[in-house]
């Protein structure tokens, strides 16, 4: 008598999401909306933050409120246990801007698991480490989902690449890259103190906790070292100069003394914004990649220039290349919010499940 034969039974793709702040929750939010309108999704296994991980057990959103409440916990970091558990063709989604999770990617990406993030220190730190995780997705034959590490998902990376595997060569690339950056200098214009629209920014929840990690053009450069290298540019942080709007009198302060010393902010700004309305032009913080080099800053531009049009959070890109070179190929939405940054970490997740 012959054995029945079965159907071989395909291993279900795991969902484990690292970071529950605010775009953890509103990935959560969003994927769970997803599924209500029957998108074929993952499931989501496991939630960790650096503190605990859990099981989602179909209610991601407890396990959501119970990992954001958890105590911290010494030991081994919650993420390396938890990914250590998946296997290849599982995602990892990384909502933290830890630099130890950012560290890992390339390991799990040459393992078989495939790593979508928003978190820019994979990408946009060291040449060395963003090498690594090519030559690892390559190994590991995983995908890397990185659309939300740069205009909050914008299509930028992906219209660079298409470019490049078109065969067009870009020779510039300039934005306004910093969703908070763009809406502080949408609303500065010299009229009130720029600390009380730093203030009003931060209430907002357009900034940093600690505004200086905005203002010291620190998160432009990395998302300009991102897209630099979606160009097939082989751009080191080092060679990108880099215009700090903190004064070394703020910068030498606590995070706990910040918020009162931002008036220390508004004289040098004040400045520039007259200089600015004298010539009548409009201030922008810009991260700009050239033949000539690369560099990060606060300009003052025409009214016609192809970044100065931007309202709020607006993030503006303007891309130079042989098939657009009389006119930039321009790309403009929402460059700061966690649901549009959530949404975009989803599209990178329905993308590798359904290629």
């Amino acid at each position: 008598m012959s054995a029945q034969l079965r159907p071989l039974e395909v291993p279900q793709t795991r969902l484990v999401l690292l970071g529950t702040g605010t775009v953890g929750s509103a990935f959560v939010t969003r994927y769970q909306a997803l599924q209500q309108r029957q998108l074929s999704l993952p499931a989501l296994h496991v939630v960790a933050n650096s503190r605990i991980a859990l099981a989602c057990d179909d209610a991601p959103a407890a396990a959501l409120s119970a990992a954001r409440s958890a105590q911290p916990r010494a030991g081994e970091p919650v993420h390396r246990q938890e990914v250590g558990r998946l296997s290849a063709g599982d995602i990892v989604v990384d909502a933290t801007a830890s630099e130890d999770v950012a560290a890992d990617h390339a390991h799990w990406l040459g393992q078989g698991i495939h790593v979508v993030t928003a978190n820019k220190l994979g990408n946009g730190t060291a040449l060395s480490r963003a090498r690594g995780i090519d030559d690892a997705a390559s190994v590991g034959n995983s995908r890397y989902g990185d659309a939300a590490t740069v205009g909050a998902g914008l299509p930028l990376l992906r219209s660079i690449r298409a470019l490049v595997a078109g065969g067009d060569h870009v020779h510039a690339i300039e934005g306004v890259l910093s969703g908070s950056l763009a809406w502080l200098f949408d609303r500065f214009d010299g009229s009130t103190p720029f600390s009380a629209c730093v203030r009003e920014a931060a209430a907002a929840g357009y900034t940093e906790p600690d505004p200086r990690i905005d203002l010291s053009g620190e998160d432009v450069r990395r998302k300009l070292l991102i897209l630099a290298r979606a160009a097939g540019v082989a751009l080191e942080a080092e060679q990108v100069q880099v215009e700090s709007l903190v004064p070394a009198a703020l910068a030498a302060l606590s995070a706990d003394e910040v918020g009162a010393a931002l008036e220390l902010l508004d004289a040098p700004l004040q400045a520039r914004a007259l200089q600015a309305r004298q010539q009548g032009l409009k201030l922008c913080f810009v991260g700009r990649l050239d033949a000539q080099g690369a560099s990060v800053g606060l300009r003052a531009l025409p009214a016609d220039h192809p970044l100065a049009g931007g309202r709020g959070t607006d993030n503006r890109v303007a891309i130079h290349s042989d098939r657009y070179c009389t006119q930039p190929l321009l790309i403009q939405g929402p460059g700061a919010g966690a649901e549009v940054t959530a949404a975009a970490l989803l599209d990178d997740v329905l993308g590798i499940v359904n290629r």
